[in-house]
């Protein structure tokens, strides 16, 4: 049986969902995962939530059938004084993305990425980057909707696409 859940746009209201998918994000890993209060209220975590939705940000939010959010991608422009994990640059906005565990692998990411960077074209971006902890499985999808690598440290990946 197909798994069913749909997208729509992200909107100011999301701001708390975002959050837990921040820390989905930043809890990929297995172990002990981070208590959300800790992941929200870092100043490396909380710049992608601080002041959501601003007119430059863009995202996207997966429902469930039972219109549950699931997932959820967005990308910010962050400033060179306060960048991000994945700044490369003035103009080009980074990538968060985060779902559910019970949902990974099943589409959801991918079709929250690709839709992603249809509205990042869109609005006539020419790159997205993003940020990566090596060994995060999600590397193998963001390789094969092109992203590829463009500095590597700190137990990271900063990684970017051409989007034209």
């Amino acid at each position: 049986m197909p798994v069913r859940f749909r997208l729509r746009p992200a909107v100011p209201g999301d701001g708390t969902f975002l959050a837990d998918m921040v820390v989905e994000a930043a809890n990929w890993h297995a172990g002990a995962p981070r208590p959300r209060h800790e992941i929200v209220s870092d100043p490396h975590h909380g710049r992608y939530l601080a002041g959501w939705q601003r007119p430059s940000d863009t995202g996207v939010v997966a429902l469930d059938s039972q219109d549950s959010p699931i997932g959820a991608a967005w990308h910010r422009m962050l400033p060179r004084t306060e960048p991000g994990f994945g700044y490369v640059g003035t103009g080009v906005p980074e990538l968060i993305i985060g779902v559910r565990p019970i949902w990974r692998a099943h589409g959801v990411g991918r079709a929250l990425l690709q839709e992603l960077v249809r509205q990042a074209q869109a609005e006539g971006f020419t790159r997205l980057s993003l940020s990566v902890q090596r060994g995060n499985y999600a590397a193998v999808l963001y390789r094969s909707e092109g992203f590829v690598v463009v500095e590597a440290g700190n137990g990271r990946d900063t990684m970017v696409k051409r989007l034209r």
